[in-house]
This record gives C-alpha cells, structure tokens and sequence, in this order.
C-alpha cells in the first residue's frame, strides 16, 4: 500500500483546482484511496487520513464512513491520535446518532487520565455531543472535576456542566456545592466559567434563582474588586479590568435582582460605580455600561439610577459609532415605559436621529419617537414627523402615515389641529397612505360639524393642485359630496373664502373620472360624490347627468351599474331624489372597528356601514378564502363531493328595482336593522334574531312555520365545541318534497367575541346537491348576546338518508380555530 499524501499536499491539490468538478474529482479520488486505508485496518497512518477527512467535511463533502475511525483514535493510548479522533467526533457525530454512544466508556476513562491535557479533550467532547443518556452516566464525573485542584480542568467542567444541564435539568442540585466552591477562585477563567454556570441553573429553576439570590453580596464584591483593581496586564483589555467577566456579573446580577427589592438593593451601590467609573473611550467601556444600563432597568432599582442609566444610553447617540447608536435607540426603545420622562429628555437627540443615513437607525428612532408622542409634545412631535415623512425612503412612509393618525386621533388639542393634520399626512405620504385611513379621514371630518366648510373647502384646494394620490382624492370626493354646497360660504373671519363656481368643482370631478390613473375604486367616490351634487348644486344638472352617464357602458360592472342606477334616479325616481341623496347622519364609532396599528381594522358586529361607495356588506364574507378546499371533507367516498357553492348574493342585489344599495353613504334602515341581509323568502322570520343558548329549536320551528304548508321537523345541535354552538331548523315544502331548507343559527357562549366566522359543508355527490346562502355576519358577540343565520338548500330527489360533513373556521382572542364534523343523525323527516 502506498503511503498517504500528507494533509498539506492535500489542501494544496484542492486550492490549485481551477474547477468544481476538478475539485469534486481530486476530492472523490483521495476519499476512495481512504476508504481503501480503513479496510486494511492500517493504523500506521489512521490519524492522517481521519485529518483529511475531516478537511473534506469542512469542504461540504460526505465524511460519515470515518465515524468509527474516529472512535479506534479516541481509544487509541497516544496524544497525537486522541486529539484528532475527539475533533473527529466532535464534527462527525452528534447526539441523533447511535455510534456516539458507543464514545461513552472513552470518555468515562479519560475523565479519569491523569494528563489534564486528555481530560481537556475529553470535557471539550462531551460538552458539544452529549445526550441525555450520556449526561446521566457522566455527570459525577464532572462534578468531579469542578473541584479539581486544577484551575484548567475546572474551568472546561463548568463549562461541560453549563451542557449537560441543558439537556438534563434534574441534574442541577448535584453541582450546587461545586459551584458555589467556584466563587472563591481567583483565577478569573475559573470565575467566568462559574458564572456561566451559575446564570444557566437560574434561568432554568426559581429554586436555584432564590438559592443564588444570597450569594450576590460575594458577587457585588468581585464586582468592586475588578473596578478597583490596578493595572493587570494579564487582564487588562484597552485599559479595563477583564471586561468579559465584569459582563457575565452584571448579567448574572440582572436575573437574580429581577422581581426582588432587597436583591436590587444590596447591588445598587455597585452599579452606580460602575456606570460612573468606567472609561468610554473604547469600546469595551462601552459594553460594559450597555450591560450596566440593561441591569438597572431590569431590577428594581432606584429612580436616580434610572435615570443615569437612560442619560448614559442618550450619550451613546451621540457616539460616531453606528452600531452604539442602533443599541442605544433599541434599548430605549424597551426601557420607555419603565422610566418615560427620563426617556422624554433625550426626545431632541432622538429625532436628531431621524436623519441619520443609516436605515437601521432611523427606523428605530421612528419608532421611539411614536412611543414618546403625548399630549404635551404632540404639536412639535407631529411636526418633525411630518418633516421625516416628507423626505424618508417609501419603505417608511407607510407605517410612519399609519402611526402618525394613530397618534393625532389619541392626542390631538383640537378637532381643526386634527383635520389639518390629517390632511398633511394625506398629501404628504400620497399613495403610500393604507386604505383605513381613508374611513379615519372620513369620519373625523364628519364628526367635526363646525369644519364642514373648512374642510371640504381645504380638500378642493388639495384636489386642484393634485389628482394622483389616490387616497386623497377619495377623501376629497367624499368630502365635496356629502358638503359640496359649503364651498361657497365663508368658514370663518381668518381664512379667505375660495372663489369657486359649479362648473369648476363638476370639472375637477369630470378630470378624476377620465384620468387614466384614477383607481376603480376613486371613480366610484368621484362618481358618488357627481350624483350627491345634483341636491348640492342648482344650475349644473345637465352636465351632472353627462358626467354620471361617461360609464354607463363600462367594462367594470361595479362602474357602469353605478352609472346607470344614478341616472335612473333622474328618471324613474326624480321624486324621492333629493331624500335618497340627502347628508349622511355621523357615524358613531365602535370599539370594536378601531383602526389597528398595521392598519388593519377589527370587524364590528355592526359594521353594515364602511366608509367609501365600492365597500361591500359585511355579510357577503367570501367561504372559499380558506385555502383548504372543502372537497377534501369527503375524501372517502368513490367520487368527490359536490364542492360548496360561492356565496349568493343577498336578495335585494337581485331585485332590479332596488337601486338604493350603490349608494353605500346612505343609511337605509337605522341603526337597529341596518345591513341585514334577507336570503330569499325562506328563513325570513328567523333573520335577525338573536338566540341564546337555551333556545328551543321545536319551538322556534314550530313559530316560524306557523299555519305554513311545511312538513313539521325538529331542530338539533351540530356542533357545541369551545364555546361556539351552531343549531339546524328544518323547513321541508309538501310542494317540494324533494328539497330541504336548513336554517343555521350559530351563536358564541365564550367570553371573548367570535371573528372571521366561516361555515362550510359538503354533501355526497352522488345522492345530493348542496347551495350555501350568504351568512349574516361574520362576527359572533360575547356571551350568546348575538347570532349568525346562514340558509342551506340540499336538493335531495331521491329521498336518501342525509349526510353532511361540516367545517368552521373562526379567530377567538386572536387564534385561528378550524374544527371539524360529521353529521348523520338528521331527523328521518328531513329526508324521507
């Protein structure tokens, strides 16, 4: 057998490869001359070749066939061979494999050798593969080794310790005794190791935290001594004493002081030295404060030392050091509310950091900056920001324009402040504005009815000097729509009245309708906005009807029913026009409709009502939004099942005569009523009621379907899981025997409200057709106050026994709950 190239030749031949597969040819070459090696059993050169295969695996090649070699190295009684054999096995094997066991009487044997050299190796080993069994079986002779005479072998079993705690906890009460010997170490690797160890059993047990909690009078004096200590050039790190173990301390001082007076007490002294006698001049002084600063804010220190903790990290923002100010601003930005008006005193230096260059950065002092905002700052504090907004990147404007109303809506003086707030963000954050602060716009303006004028004056400026941003011209319309005849009056004695004519609005309204860039949804406002100005204006009708009727043959169906609705109102219905388009009533706000700080907005149990015309009612809730077909719900039957149908619109989409739901400003029912939707003529009378859950199904079937041609059936319950219960009433026609009508009443006994309700279902393809009306709502009060009614028609001609297989999907205190059932016990009624 030839002998083995060496491991530098090796690496040599690799780096002179000019190609991967010139590599990948040099590496499957030496690793098959190695794999002739092993099988000969020639120990000679075993510790060579396990080196270059270990070079290899470092390559990203497959190395696992030299597992067991490494195991012979380790057993092997020379140094030389030991070392690459626990390297071996420290890269190659891993806990998820079985061959590492077999290492375990090795290392129990070297635990034991009497060079500390071997003892290291084997510690280094097992503190990166032990299992949970081999943690076990070797633990004693760990504990062992932390109170070894030797400063080397203690430090490595502390460390090998912190291991196999981690992976078995129940362990910790052997290495209590050894550990608290560590303490009295002077060697400051022994120490650091100790306090390792120490900061791992109390994050892991209350027990061990409350135990270490009387040793920090020994820890505040290690503390003091390396401050005081004088120059040791053994220690010393850019003129600081050892400041990986002033680190590790302090750590170790912020969990046990967490959540304890007395603790936090006995180390408040020690802090406030450290944070007043390290040098910043370096970096290392610098982290040794940054832990300082993080362990007063977590004890319960004193108010004085929070302050000086916040003061130091409001110098780090003035450091030329981009990654001391991002740490500065993220701490702040954690430790705002434990101390605000120690915070509120770098507010200045904070929005200084607006501008710096650095994304990071900014983003972060963004974010400060909203935290800090009350209502003694709001003024200026809105004012830098709008400033930020202007000139940030677009990957801002987004969430700076969301948080900026936010913050304007919870602190603004006065409702004007508001409004021109409002506005600027509009104009300023264009079409980067999210879509919810169109409706916040809308309904601010509409609560502020001594603003009327101001504002629908203030917003025909903005539309004339610019029509690309979308959101602002939305609001604008809305705006000139619901208050267009107040921009011919004067708002008040300090502001200028606009010299405006009819023709002049109605042409501004006509440029939102042509522009190629108006979205859809912008022309449905502006051509809300034309049709409401017919009762605003007096000498422009005609041209309004022109402008209503530019889309009456358009491809956008939602467009082109709009516009030829609104022109039947000139028409058919001419005298009930001046009501329909009457001003709309305010708004009340509900709290659960509240906008969200991403924007997004809760659903409202009575949200019948979204601010904008191309909004739709909330009962038209989409089932198939779930990306689960419901097909799958029948998976076992020989041919798939009859997939749910989409969603039927509500009937009064289907009656051609009732024109009056396009206009979605107008409240047509009242608060009581509005919204709800009627499916046909079928469940007509279980429409809107509100049951509990002691509602008797018989009765209510029997009420319902009173002195009616209606096969009597009684009611059941299909589901009753986590506090929501869904509840079938049967109607079945002498008529129409062939069809059954399911009236699904659906109600939430939980604490918490129900949202995104979703009811699916799928029937057997073969015996049965299945269509699904649309849903009420999609929102379940607390407490069985409110109900969902859903209507299902099963087509059913050849009178089988009734199956069905349910799916609800909902969100309960922000969790996403899917459940599913089976359903076979129908009442034979329904069927036969």
């Amino acid at each position: 057998m030839p002998t083995p190239k060496r491991l530098r030749d090796l690496i040599r031949e690799i780096r002179s490869a000019r190609t991967a597969a010139d590599e990948r040819a040099v590496v499957q070459k030496e690793c098959a001359q190695i794999r002739d090696t092993f099988r000969e059993e020639d120990n000679t050169y075993r510790c060579r070749n396990v080196a270059k295969l270990l070079y290899i695996h470092m390559l990203g090649y497959p190395a696992h066939f030299g597992q067991l070699e490494c195991l012979k190295l380790i057993a092997s009684p020379r140094f030389t061979d030991k070392r690459i054999g626990y390297l071996g096995a420290m890269l190659l094997l891993d806990e998820r494999q079985d061959v590492h066991l077999l290492v375990t009487n090795s290392l129990k044997n070297d635990l034991n050798h009497q060079t500390q050299y071997v003892v290291s190796l084997a510690l280094c080993t097992l503190g990166s593969i032990c299992s949970t069994e081999m943690s076990r079986d070797l633990a004693g002779e760990v504990e062992k080794l932390i109170k070894s005479s030797n400063a080397y072998i203690k430090k490595k079993a502390a460390l090998c310790a912190v291991r196999i705690l981690r992976k078995v906890p129940d362990l910790m009460e052997m290495f209590i005794p050894a550990t608290r010997l560590l303490l009295n170490e002077k060697n400051h690797g022994v120490l650091l190791t100790a306090i390792c160890l120490m900061i791992e059993m109390c994050e892991r047990s209350l027990d061990m935290l409350n135990h270490f909690r009387k040793m920090v009078p020994q820890l505040v004096r290690i503390l003091k001594n390396l401050i005081m200590a004088g120059y040791s050039p053994e220690h010393d790190v850019s003129g600081v004493s050892d400041p990986f173990l002033q680190v590790k301390i302090l750590r170790l001082l912020r969990i046990v002081g967490k959540g304890d007076v007395d603790t936090s007490e006995t180390m408040n002294d020690i802090l406030a030295q450290v944070a007043t006698n390290t040098e910043t001049s370096k970096n290392v002084g610098n982290a040794i404060l940054y832990e300082t600063c993080l362990t007063i804010m977590d004890i319960e220190s004193e108010s004085g030392l929070r302050v000086l903790a916040v003061n130091i990290l409001g110098r780090f923002l003035l450091n030329s050091d981009k990654n001391i100010r991002y740490v500065a601003l993220n701490t702040l930005l954690k430790v705002v509310h434990a101390d605000y008006n120690a915070v509120q005193r770098q507010r200045s230096t904070i929005v200084d950091c607006l501008k710096d260059p650095d994304v990071s950065i900014k983003r972060r002092a963004m974010e400060l900056c909203f935290a800090l905002i009350n209502s003694n700052n709001i003024r200026g504090m809105v004012k830098e920001l709008l400033t930020f907004l202007e000139k940030c990147d677009p990957d801002f404007k987004t969430d700076c324009s969301s948080n900026l109303v936010l913050a304007a809506e919870k602190y603004a003086p006065n409702k004007r402040w508001h409004v021109d707030t409002m506005m600027k963000i509009l104009t300023t954050a264009g079409n980067y504005v999210r879509d919810d602060m169109v409706a916040c716009l809308v309904q601010l303006v509409q609560e502020a009815s001594g603003l009327h004028a101001y504002a629908v004056q203030q917003l025909y400026k903005a539309l004339c000097a610019d029509i690309s941003q979308q959101p602002l011209v939305q609001v604008a319309a809305w705006c000139i729509g619901e208050y267009g005849d107040l921009l011919f009056t004067t708002c008040s004695e300090d502001d200028e009245p606009i010299q405006v004519a009819e023709e002049e609005v109605l042409e501004v309204m006509e440029k939102i309708l042509v522009n190629n860039n108006s979205s859809a949804i912008t022309k449905q406002y502006a051509i809300t906005a034309v049709v409401k100005l017919s009762t605003r204006f007096n000498s422009t009708l005609p041209l309004i009807r022109r402008l209503i009727s530019i889309y009456a043959a358009s491809l956008n169906a939602e467009l082109q029913q709009r516009s030829i609705e609104y022109g039947a109102l000139f028409k058919t219905a001419d005298s009930i026009r001046i009501g329909l388009l009457e001003r709309m009533p305010i708004l009340e706000k509900s709290n659960s409709g509240t906008t969200l700080a991403n924007g997004d907005a809760t659903p409202s149990e009575d949200s019948e009502y979204t601010n904008g015309p191309a909004s739709q009612n909330m009962s038209t809730v989409v089932l198939n939004k779930e990306s689960h077909n419901i097909l799958d719900l029948f998976d076992n039957e020989s041919s798939s099942s009859l997939p749910v149908s989409q969603n039927v619109a509500p009937s009064y989409r289907q009656n051609t005569d009732n024109f009056l739901d396009l206009l979605g400003d107008i409240d047509l029912s009242g608060p009581s009523s509005a919204g709800r939707p009627a499916v046909g003529s079928v469940g007509l009378a279980l429409d809107g009621l509100h049951l509990n859950s002691g509602t008797d199904m018989n009765v209510l079937t029997q009420e319902t379907h009173a002195n009616n041609n209606i096969i009597a059936i009684p009611g059941m319950t299909v589901f009753d899981k986590g506090g929501v219960q869904i509840m079938f009433a049967f109607e079945r026609s002498q008529a129409e025997p062939a069809q059954v009508t399911i009236m699904l009443t659906a109600v939430n006994m939980n604490n918490g409200p129900v949202q995104d309700f979703v009811f699916q279902a799928a029937v057997p393809k073969t015996s049965f057709q299945l269509r699904l009306l649309s849903p009420s709502s999609n929102f379940l009060p607390p407490n069985g106050t409110g109900a969902i009614n859903q209507v299902i028609k099963v087509d059913n001609p050849d009178k089988q026994p009734l199956r069905m297989r349910i799916r609800v999907n909902y969100t309960v205190g922000g969790v996403g709950v899917t459940e599913q059932a089976e359903v076979n016990n129908f009442p034979s009624a329904a069927w036969q």
